[in-house]
């Protein structure tokens, strides 16, 4: 709730320091004494516009404060504090709010002592206060307040929930194939680029090792004649001549055989050559078949320089290695597979899309009715609290209309006002009088009093032009709405007066020449002279008497 109020060199406030409680609170004094000047200032400090007109003659700058208790403001709830951490705000038992107006220059705002934008200061003064009278600090004249006041009361947050969630799903989808159609073109330019180096590489038959081998087939084709006259030789040495080593060997091995017959030792070198000799023979097949495969063949050197080029040129293009080709044609295959994948994710978004769609409709169409009806009700609670508050020709109507859908549905919610039979019907921001809106919002709080959870109200020309009974009706709905939450009521009525927790006067003093404003909490024999005072114009026994009267019924 709002503890203080300290306003310096502000119009005709010299230096003012006001103090409120809990409930009721509310300020009386002679009509000029500075009662709406209290409040526009509050509404400064707020957040709302500033003028250097509004400077104290004589005074270089003006400025407000107002200091709220963090008990019973959902502000200071776990849920909003890292907003207020976000801007560098620490809220502990409570919060300042401070505005500086120079005679020149631009004006600071001031949150806890940092410095915020106006706009800042704006969102957490709308959490704070509802000024309910001919000021902009009122949050039930906005539309997107007006609904979620609506579904509160009509327990729809489940159901706002809801299409809140399937909004948001539609438009992830949306997002996500406008992102496949937008890259389509793209994809399919790549996709042609894929298949055309997967088919190069498939169409290449390339497999692990073969460029090597390859190199090695060259090489003993550019030495195919020096390497078949070589193995002619050798041939000829091992066993295709007359004294070939073959033959030699096994002349060696007879001329053994007959040693060893006579002498037991020629054995051993005997069984020596007889191992070698298969061995000879062996070399001398594989000599055979070597001299007989290094004949000239021009075509295959042709086959072996075009196959290493094709190997080349794909090395060039994909990898290092025949291997690295290999694992880069293997990598496009799966990127064409998810490629294809992307257009079977198309077509089942599209079905995703279309149900989601559907439902969303569906719930919206839902919670569109649930508000028409809740709405009736509100219409015709306000209605007979209107009635109580001397607007009984009023007509109060909540338009629920349809409009595109979005994260809260398809419906565009707008509170409607019409103070006289044949007057069309307005809506709140329009209402003219002062006093009339202050009426409207107090029947308006009273029956939404469990949907808003704003801390502190102040009502301002709530009373104009109207007295007797409805005054007391007044009275009693700013006495029921000050249960549970902090209300100012700026009055000159008695019945309001003597219902107040806290009386408050504000007198306009002249001093040494100067205009200046002064407020002074009244209890016992003081507040029975004021309500006296506001009864009959001046304090008299009588007025004494039904001043009294008032105070023991309220």
């Amino acid at each position: 709730m709002l503890r203080e109020l300290r306003v310096k060199d502000f119009a005709i406030i010299d230096m003012l320091t006001l103090r409120l409680g809990p409930g009721l609170n509310v300020l009386t004094g002679e009509t000029g004494a500075g009662k709406s000047i209290i409040i526009g200032a509050l509404g400064i400090a707020l957040g709302e516009r500033a003028y250097s007109e509004m400077i104290k003659t004589g005074s270089a700058s003006a400025s407000v404060e107002a200091y709220f208790e963090a008990a019973g403001s959902p502000l200071f709830e776990p849920a909003h504090r890292p907003g207020l951490e976000a801007m560098g705000i620490e809220a502990g038992e409570g919060i300042i709010l401070r505005r500086d107006i120079p005679s020149s220059g631009k004006g600071r705002a001031y949150v806890n002592d940092t410095m915020v934008s106006v706009q800042s200061l704006s969102e957490i003064g709308r959490r704070l206060v509802d000024i309910h009278g001919q000021h902009e600090h009122q949050s039930l004249l906005q539309g997107e307040n007006q609904m979620s006041l609506l579904d509160i009361y009509g327990k729809l947050e489940p159901e706002r929930e809801k299409v809140r969630g399937l909004f948001a799903g539609v438009q992830a989808m949306k997002k996500r194939l406008e992102d496949l159609k937008s890259g389509s073109r793209e994809r399919a330019q790549r996709v042609d680029l894929l298949k055309f180096q997967a088919g190069e590489i498939e169409a290449a038959g390339l497999s692990p090792g073969e460029k090597t081998s390859l190199e090695e087939e060259k090489a003993v084709l550019l030495n195919i004649s020096r390497l078949k006259e070589f193995s002619e030789a050798a041939y000829e040495a091992v066993y295709g001549s007359e004294g070939s080593c073959s033959e030699n060997l096994s002349a060696a091995i007879s001329k053994l055989k007959e040693m060893s017959s006579i002498d037991h030792a020629a054995s051993e070198p005997l069984g020596m050559l007889e191992s070698a000799l298969p061995l000879v023979q062996e070399a001398s097949s594989s000599l055979r078949a070597a001299r007989d495969r290094y004949n000239l063949d021009p075509a295959r050197l042709t086959e072996v320089d075009d196959r290493l080029d094709l190997i080349k040129t794909l090395m060039r293009k994909y990898g290092d290695t025949v291997e690295a080709v290999l694992e880069y044609k293997d990598k496009i295959q799966k990127e064409l597979q998810a490629a294809e994948s992307s257009d079977e994710d198309k077509e089942a978004i599209e079905a995703e899309l279309r149900e989601k769609e559907e439902a969303l409709i569906k719930s919206a169409g839902a919670l569109s009715e649930k508000r028409k009806k809740a709405a009736g009700e509100i219409e015709m609670k306000i209605g007979l609290v209107l009635r109580e508050l001397a607007l009984e020709k009023a007509d109060f109507r909540i338009d629920v209309k349809e409009a595109g859908l979005s994260s809260s549905g398809a419906d565009a919610v707008e509170f409607m006002f019409s103070a006289n039979p044949g007057e069309a019907l307005k809506p709140l921001a329009k209402v003219a009088s002062g006093g009339e809106l202050s009426r409207i919002m107090l029947a308006v709080k009273g029956v939404l009093r469990d949907a808003d959870d704003i801390p502190v109200l102040i009502f301002d020309e709530v009373d104009a032009g109207i007295g007797g009974k409805t005054a007391d009706n007044v009275a009693r709905k700013l006495k029921d709405l000050s249960r549970g939450r902090q209300v100012i009521c700026i009055s000159h009525l008695p019945q309001i007066a003597s219902a107040a927790d806290s009386h408050l006067l504000i007198e306009k003093k002249e001093i040494k020449g100067r205009v200046n404003v002064t407020i002074k909490k009244l209890s016992g024999g003081e507040r029975k002279e004021e309500i006296a005072r506001m009864l009959s114009g001046k304090v008299t026994e009588a007025s004494l008497r039904h001043a009294g009267e008032l105070m023991e019924r309220n």
